[in-house]
């Protein structure tokens, strides 16, 4: 790599339209138009590509900052009065030998938690796993001569929930937003040559009020904070996701657009100077092995500061349609050459599939073939690294997404990390990627519109999933409040305004409702909605008239169930004699066996696309009303919260073969006795995947009405009642959590 040039400290100079100015979140994210493109911009800089996080571009140079960090805990664990920034412990000088050395990525909640990965309720309250407030983060890294003037950036993939960041001793930035990465302008802070010293102080709030004595702790609501209160997921604390520094030439790729369909690809490199020198630049497209496609280049003059937007088209014949039956993805590649001696001083590539997502009468089509999404929610986490899952965890995780014959991910409630995009471009399935509003109040809603996060998230969420073919739609939020009904509709229209003005591929934008009557639908692309019918209220049944009654209201819009499910805290078996006692995962499986034949059947019109069953694993969460007395596992899954072993539970064997069998509804059954059977035919599904076979659970579609088992269709046992209670009063009532 070839760097010269110094670099420059002030703003892009092209502006355009964009966000409010009153938006006040700490990267001021911005929307500007450069060259008839919509850029997005943090800390007065385009937004780079995260997709350089395996650090093996040969045109830029880094520093891998994973590995030892130095760490310790403000003050009794809050540091109420930000002791860490009254005594320097972001300066250069300042002494840490006394501190913890620490791994990173991982989050603080494991570095001394007892049984943090068991179902073992005893544990529940101990460690740094219950520790809040602020905590300190250090190390030191030698930045090499070669940097002398280049362009440097130091990327968090995340930092839960936010992260104040020092070099040398000085604040280069802030960043709010834990599950969502950022880059900040280092260069000017560097010291090349030498030891140089990085600080970063995480902070996440305090979520319960005595949390360790209470049972159902009172939660804390925030100001600006998303999740601004309790919500059903852990908030795993601390530089969860890799870290590193990256070096490049002043003149740099920020970032490189792709989109493909229809036999040909437009590619838009977003080109930014960060010199205080203008330059100019030959700017060379390769479409990518295998697409017989052409290179094309085109001359680029860009002032000091600036930020321009160069565009080629080009005709890819040999070119596949990517879809989750056949994931034939590409390479494209953009590089800056100098225009006088033709070195290349910069480059950058991407991933892409050529595809299109529309809609037509209300169904939803991938490169205009209808689909029908059969999904999982899932949360991101292992019990043994939490939120830092490596890619093997991954692997063994999706894999089983694919065994169950599942086309549909939804990513609940967060992005992910780039490796997810990654496989599931790879290897076939269609993603809902969701931004970090859950369960936000209608205060917090009118809040967001001035402080502008809300809006941040979605935005960058589509920004930085741009080229993924397999992302077929977004999702701005899950389950806010619909009190106020105005600030409610302006808050989702100001962020699916934001993602459709970043998202020239036009893919579907929606949100995930509490109810079937949300006020909002109409604004939506897709209507989704959670529902659970014969558990939190109503009765299994109630479904198939609540989806033909949307149907019927919006018949131009698909109609997508983004939850469903129940939990199974009871022996696997039951207590009582019966398999099917409420709560045992025979009464889970059978209860999501209701709901399916309601959702997939043909009887439903075209427009119902999907349903999406909650939630693929057990998952930790602070929520007080999901406990269980398990540790703090909510056992809503299909398999164990265990790392490795992933045992499956009843209801994933049943979603696997009534996934394989669609539109077959009879191919598979549910035993009376709760015990696998092995009475199904393999199955193909209308995409084209194998149906698979093997063991099953269940009754076949014509007994899911047996009103004589136990506890089925019907609210059962203490701990759904206690569920229901929770949820129905969050429900009714201005939302506190």
């Amino acid at each position: 790599m070839a760097l010269a040039g110094a670099v420059a400290a002030g703003p892009a100079s092209t502006t355009g339209a964009g966000t409010s100015s009153s938006h006040r979140e700490p990267a001021r994210t911005e929307i500007r138009s450069i060259d008839g493109t919509n850029v997005v911009f943090q800390y007065d800089r385009p937004v780079p590509s995260f997709e350089t996080w395996r650090q093996d571009n040969d045109y830029r140079e880094y520093r891998d900052l994973d590995g030892t960090w130095r760490f310790r805990f403000g003050d009794d664990g809050v540091d109420p009065r930000e002791i860490g920034v009254e005594e320097g412990w972001y300066r250069s000088e300042y002494d840490d030998s006394d501190w913890n050395d620490v791994a990173v990525p991982l989050p603080w909640d494991l570095h001394e938690t007892p049984g943090f990965d068991t179902y073992d309720g005893d544990y529940f309250g101990e460690g740094t796993a219950h520790r809040d407030g602020y905590a300190w983060y250090r190390r030191s890294v030698d930045v090499p001569d070669s940097w002398n003037g280049a362009a440097v950036e130091l990327v968090f993939l995340a930092a839960f929930y936010s992260a104040r960041v020092y070099v040398n001793g000085e604040l280069v930035g802030e960043h709010e937003g834990g599950h969502t990465p950022f880059a900040l302008d280092v260069g000017d802070h560097l010291e090349p040559g030498a030891e140089n010293e990085l600080a970063v102080r995480v902070y996440r709030r305090e979520w319960f009020e005595d949390e360790e004595s209470a049972s159902e702790p009172e939660g804390i609501t925030g100001d600006s904070e998303l999740p601004n209160a309790p919500v059903d997921w852990w908030p795993y604390a601390g530089l969860t996701r890799d870290v590193y520094l990256e070096a490049t030439d002043p003149v740099t790729a920020s970032k490189l657009l792709v989109d493909a369909a229809d036999g040909e690809v437009t590619m838009r490199a977003v080109v930014y100077n960060a010199g205080d020198e203008p330059g100019t630049r030959t700017v060379e497209f390769d479409p990518g092995t295998g697409t017989g496609g052409e290179t094309a280049t085109e001359e680029l003059e860009i002032e000091a500061g600036e930020t321009r937007v160069v565009e080629t088209t080009v005709e890819i014949p040999d070119a596949s349609a990517w879809s989750a039956a056949s994931p034939t993805t590409y390479e494209a590649t953009v590089t800056l050459s100098d225009a006088d001696d033709t070195t290349v001083r910069d480059g950058l590539s991407t991933t892409y599939g050529m595809r299109s997502v529309t809609i037509e009468d209300g169904v939803l089509q991938i490169n205009g073939e209808p689909v029908y999404l059969k999904g999982f929610n899932w949360h991101e986490e292992t019990g043994a690294s939490g939120r830092s899952v490596d890619e093997s965890g991954y692997d063994a995780l999706l894999d089983r997404v694919r065994e169950a014959n599942a086309n549909f991910l939804r990513n609940s409630h967060y992005n992910r990390h780039p490796y997810v995009y990654e496989y599931t471009d790879e290897h076939g399935l269609y993603v809902m990627d969701e931004a970090d509003n859950m369960w936000v109040s209608a205060e917090q809603q009118e809040a967001q519109l001035e402080y502008g996060l809300s809006w941040a998230l979605a935005v960058t969420t589509a920004w930085n999933q741009y080229n993924r073919p397999s992302v077929v739609m977004w999702c701005t939020q899950n389950e806010s409040s619909t009190e106020e009904t105005d600030v409610y509709r302006e808050w989702l229209e100001e962020m699916k305004d934001g993602v459709d003005a970043v998202d020239g591929q036009n893919r579907p934008v929606t949100w995930a409702t509490f109810e079937s009557h949300d006020p909002s639908f109409d604004l939506a692309d897709v209507v989704g909605f959670n529902e659970y019918y014969g558990y939190f209220w109503g009765e299994n049944e109630e479904l198939s008239g609540t989806l033909d009654r949307l149907s019927s209201e919006y018949p131009d819009t698909p109609i997508l169930i983004t939850e469903n499910g129940t939990w199974s805290h009871a022996p696997r078996d039951g207590d009582a004699g019966s398999p099917y006692e409420s709560g045992t995962e025979a009464w889970q499986a059978r209860n999501f066996h209701e709901h399916w034949v309601q959702a997939a059947s043909d009887e439903r019109a075209d427009n119902v696309v999907g349903y999406t069953f909650w939630a693929l694993k057990d998952y930790k969460t602070r929520e007080g009303y999901n406990r269980f007395d398990a540790n703090a596992v909510s056992t809503m899954g299909t398999m164990d919260w265990g790392d490795s072993d992933l045992e499956t539970h009843v209801v994933y064997d049943t979603i696997r073969d009534a996934y394989g069998a669609y539109p077959d509804l009879t191919d598979f059954e549910i035993g009376d006795d709760g015990e696998e059977t092995d009475e199904s035919e393999s199955g193909e599904s209308d995409d084209g995947r194998d149906g698979g076979g093997g063991d099953d659970d269940g009754g076949t579609a014509d007994d899911t009405a047996d009103d004589s088992v136990p506890g089925f269709g019907v609210l059962g046992g203490a701990t759904a009642l206690a569920g229901t209670a929770y949820l129905l009063e969050r429900n009714t009532t201005e939302r506190t959590k």
